[in-house]
């Protein structure tokens, strides 16, 4: 069985440049996005908002569609779990420096190729790039 998971794909436009912001992840300290498990009485877009903030202070506008899925194996003990998680652009409005996870991760602010380049799962490469060739043709 698979459990179910919620990411954001933090975003902001800068001098006209897509960027995406990419945080470690605490055990391997590999470059990933926020993601967190359900939560009682939370939509999973509001899941994944609140995981941005949790562990890099984000707050802005999340969409209330997933722009896809992605794999990802995590350690419950002994025990690897394996979760299927949604992504949830959120266009990044402020960061504060002061956050419940402070300390336990490093954060990157990056052209979206780079950003794409720099994550471990190949699925979540291919949504970031996806989604920087969406936003492309939008502008």
């Amino acid at each position: 069985m698979k459990q179910k998971q919620f990411a954001a794909l933090p975003f902001r436009i800068k001098a006209a440049e897509l960027r995406i912001l990419l945080i470690t992840t605490r055990r391997k300290r590999r470059w990933s996005v926020p993601k967190g498990s359900p939560m009682l009485r939370k939509r999973a877009h509001r899941v994944a908002a609140i995981e941005a903030y949790e562990e890099a202070g984000l707050r802005g506008k999340i969409s209330r569609h997933a722009l896809g899925r992605f794999k990802h194996s995590k350690r419950k003990g002994k025990r690897k779990i394996q979760c299927e998680v949604a992504l949830f652009p959120l266009e990044v409005t402020k960061q504060h420096r002061r956050l419940p996870e402070r300390g336990e991760r490093k954060l990157l602010w990056l052209p979206a190729p780079e950003a794409a380049r720099l994550v471990h799962r190949s699925k979540l490469r291919q949504l970031i790039e996806s989604f920087a060739v969406a936003h492309a043709r939008r502008r």
